[in-house]
């Protein structure tokens, strides 16, 4: 019987001494289609493979944009105990892939779960509080590597964390208003230590728990009432308040950067607190800002009534194209494609318990081997 008409249950194995002698650069190439669940495994299966994929030939050919890797949106949950369900953004729908912590940290909680809460995350990076020992746990899943960053101050408590990754490290941004002092600690990943900014100006306002966002090497925020935008420097350590005009009867505002050269202000417009309408504006030219986008009517009472005209509960975020719009206290995301100007609600997670609370968290989650911690 010809070969090509063969069954392929009697096909013959090929020979291991064939396979042994495969060409290193075709295997890389056979790697690289490799599926996100595959990578997540792959480390732990053989020891040639493990120093394959972090060879300096295989980092160069596969850390360019275009990867085979999915993105997804995270979601932690108190009731998840530390697993993070992963909705896949460019498919649409939830995976059967849930990320756990246990795998990278073994101190557990007394309930069996780390004791530990996800903090923030940047390019494949996550950040984590660690209760039990006064420190931040900073972690790639995909590469299953993790690093015990040490707060240089006692006690361990802050108002405000935002955590940027960068070429070759990250940043971790810290604002402590507590305990009698005003104080910024930046630590820097590549010399591995903190810098402390001590007496800033409390131009963010009381009780202020927002992440900045990073734009042009500085860190923006909005303050409370009356609504104003300043920035940190990361490298100089100085405050700024931007003198620019932001549009009128607002009720919340946010800011997202699309990490590269664009500014987005989200912001609910109306009267006496109360949000209207909810409208998104880009950075112009001296910094005045042009409204490209309104939330249909429909989604504007969802969101209204989901927030229930709790706005501090509202935070914002950037993600693959689209900018995500979520509430502590609700398990969907409002999101808006932004080259389609188009708005969706994202579909509450399948494994969610019936009786739910609130405390859901929204990550980005762009996997990234080789963001090194």
């Amino acid at each position: 019987m010809p070969m090509s008409l063969q069954s392929p249950s009697i096909l013959p194995e090929m020979d291991p001494a064939i396979w042994s002698r495969l060409p290193e650069e075709l295997l890389e190439h056979v790697l690289s289609f490799l599926p996100l669940r595959t990578f997540l495994n792959l480390r732990s299966t053989c020891k040639h493979f493990k120093s394959l994929l972090f060879s300096p030939s295989f980092m160069s050919k596969h850390t360019t944009p275009g990867s085979p890797f999915s993105s997804f949106l995270l979601l932690s949950h108190p009731q998840f105990y530390q697993q993070f369900p992963l909705y896949d953004s460019l498919i649409g729908s939830w995976r059967h892939l849930t990320l756990s912590l246990s795998v990278l940290l073994p101190v557990t909680g007394s309930n069996g779960s780390p004791s530990c809460t996800l903090l923030s995350s940047s390019n494949g990076l996550f950040c984590f509080s660690l209760r039990s020992s006064y420190s931040l746990l900073v972690c790639n899943f995909l590469a299953k590597s993790s690093r015990i960053v040490e707060f240089p101050s006692y006690p361990f408590s802050f108002d405000s964390l935002t955590f940027v990754s960068e070429p070759f490290g990250y940043k971790i941004f810290v604002l402590c208003s507590k305990f009698s002092y005003n104080s910024v600690f930046v630590y820097d990943s590549k010399v591995h230590s903190w810098q402390k900014f001590d007496r800033f100006e409390p131009i963010l306002g009381d009780g202020y728990r927002q992440e900045g966002v990073l734009f042009d090497g500085s860190l923006y925020f909005t303050t409370s009432e009356p609504f104003s935008i300043v920035c940190f420097d990361l490298e100089s350590g100085r405050w700024e308040r931007l003198d620019s005009e932001l549009p009128g009867d607002l009720a919340f505002v946010r800011l997202v950067s699309d990490g590269e050269n664009k500014l987005y202000l989200i912001g609910g417009v109306g009267r006496n607190g109360i949000s209207r309408g909810v409208k998104l504006w880009e950075r112009g030219d001296g910094w005045n800002w042009i409204e490209v986008e309104s939330l249909p009517e429909m989604m504007c009472k969802k969101f209204v009534s989901v927030c229930y005209h709790n706005y501090e509960r509202v935070y914002c975020f950037w993600h693959q194209g689209m900018i995500c719009i979520c509430c502590y206290t609700w398990p969907e995301i409002l999101y808006c494609k932004v080259s389609r100007r188009t708005w969706h609600w994202l579909p509450k997670c399948p494994s969610l318990p019936e009786k739910w609370s609130c405390g859901f968290r929204w990550f980005s989650f762009v996997p990234e081997l080789y963001a090194a911690v």
